[in-house]
């Protein structure tokens, strides 16, 4: 199974079109936040796609859930925007908060810096900004090897 990671692309219509059209194995998309209304707007234009969302700092009057959790293919995953888990200061919160759902992947957005790791069992990812010149994204592949995760640039 594929998954397309996205954040932060703050009304970046076209690069969220742009990077789901790049990856047309993807059978989920997962947007981490502040660009709740094109992901809004672009899934009923991709309906055999699963679409998931979280609200970001920047998603004003969004009803969207901070948190998600979801198994697909026998791993949990765990995806927030990253801000109530202060991000920008370092990832001890967030990972604890990932580590008590016992999840195998955490995704999380927020500080516009693309990011991939493995730490004791757990993959992470921070997709990047979608936004601008040198968008990114993230792919996450889950296979009956294991788990893959790739930063791509839009």
């Amino acid at each position: 199974m594929r998954i397309l990671v996205t954040s932060d692309t703050h009304h970046d219509e076209y690069a969220l079109r742009a990077a789901i059209l790049r990856q047309p194995k993807a059978d989920a998309v997962i947007h981490l936040g502040d660009g709740e209304e094109e992901a809004s707007l672009l899934r009923p234009q991709f309906p055999g796609k699963m679409f998931l969302q979280v609200r970001g700092n920047c998603d004003w009057g969004s009803m969207l859930p901070l948190t998600g959790e979801i198994t697909l293919e026998g791993k949990k995953i765990f995806y927030t925007h990253g801000h109530i888990y202060n991000v920008k200061y370092g990832l001890y919160q967030i990972v604890c908060a990932a580590r008590e759902r016992k999840a195998d992947i955490l995704l999380f957005g927020h500080t516009h810096n693309a990011l991939t790791d493995y730490e004791d069992g757990l993959y992470i990812m921070n997709p990047g900004t979608l936004h601008g010149t040198e968008g990114t994204f993230g792919i996450v592949d889950i296979t009956k090897a294991g788990v893959v995760t790739n930063i791509l640039k839009i």
